[in-house]
């Protein structure tokens, strides 16, 4: 059985937001390799409904946690497996994940497993494989998997597929715009990820060009993944119950974890929140991988929940 490496401290800002396209200045397009590590797929079952492999884990109950079930592709093997871990925190994480599944196959999946205990929320992860289908056929399609989604859960938040270096970005963009335009019509919120990684940095994909790295990007994106289920939850108990389509007038604030102005080593309790109000400026600690309790520090300005710019010092 090959090593288990565990994912390495790299240095990361996180940008919980929608933001301008990036600029793809001098950097190819398409057909690249990444030089990451990706640890090699363990044998799952073969579903007879679509002829993918899946697994589905749940975690044992904990009255004191948050169940999130996170549904996806491949992108979610890594955690899956064991070989990335998610922050022990006092959010607890379930998954299916389907590789190679488009939307239509994962709402297929969906409706075909049964679920010991309902979710207190569910994460879809924005299905990358229609990267190959028409766009409006796409948005047809993950429409409907929204659609079931909040049949089993009202509480349903989206984030985005991380970017491929396989795929022109230009149609990795047109498919995130449908995303996020079924998802506002909807009232569903959806996170940006894409800008967390680099096309550049190559290291940050393993050698297929369409996933990231274990090693050097995985741990990302499971603080991305966390940090934005945490943020969800904590907003949408403190909104009153609405209907699907909900209102643009009302905003709440993000909670954002605080310490005080000298920065000293973080106690093991770090998911203890303080509210920041828009406009000011705080020093943080985030941490990184729940195996390094080694925290970086960034300077915070938090204008709305659905834009916080995050400036490394």
């Amino acid at each position: 059985m090959a090593d288990i490496k565990m994912a390495a401290m790299v240095t990361w800002s996180p940008i919980l937001k929608s933001s301008p396209l990036p600029a793809y200045t001098n950097v190819p397009q398409t057909g690249r390799s990444g030089t990451g590590f990706r640890h090699r797929a363990r044998r799952w079952p073969k579903s007879p409904h679509t002829g993918k492999t899946f697994k589905l884990t749940i975690p044992v109950e904990s009255p004191d946690k948050k169940f999130v079930l996170v549904i996806g592709d491949s992108h979610l093997r890594a955690i899956v497996d064991g070989f990335v871990q998610m922050p022990d925190s006092c959010l607890s994480f379930g998954y299916l994940s389907v590789p190679g599944a488009k939307a239509a196959e994962l709402t297929t999946e969906i409706k075909q497993r049964v679920l010991p205990r309902l979710p207190d929320v569910v994460c879809l992860l924005a299905p990358s494989n229609n990267l190959d289908c028409r766009i409006p056929e796409a948005g047809k399609d993950f429409q409907i998997l929204l659609n079931h989604l909040l049949t089993l859960c009202p509480k349903v938040f989206v984030l985005d597929f991380p970017p491929r270096l396989s795929h022109e970005v230009s149609v990795q963009e047109h498919l995130r715009m449908m995303y996020r335009t079924v998802s506002a019509e909807m009232g569903v919120k959806y996170s940006s990820v894409a800008e967390n990684f680099p096309l550049n940095r190559l290291e940050l994909w393993s050698t297929d060009g369409v996933h990231l790295s274990d090693t050097d990007s995985m741990g990302i994106f499971t603080q991305l993944l966390w940090q934005t289920a945490y943020l969800y939850i904590e907003t949408a108990s403190k909104k009153p119950q609405v209907s699907p389509k909900r209102s643009s007038t009302a905003r709440v604030f993000p909670k954002v974890a605080v310490i005080g102005e000298k920065p000293i080593r973080p106690q093991p309790n770090l998911f203890e929140w303080t509210t920041v109000t828009p406009g000011n400026k705080v020093k943080c600690w985030f941490l990184y991988d729940s195996q390094l309790y080694r925290p970086i520090t960034f300077s915070v300005l938090v204008y709305n929940i659905h834009v916080i710019t995050i400036w490394r010092w």
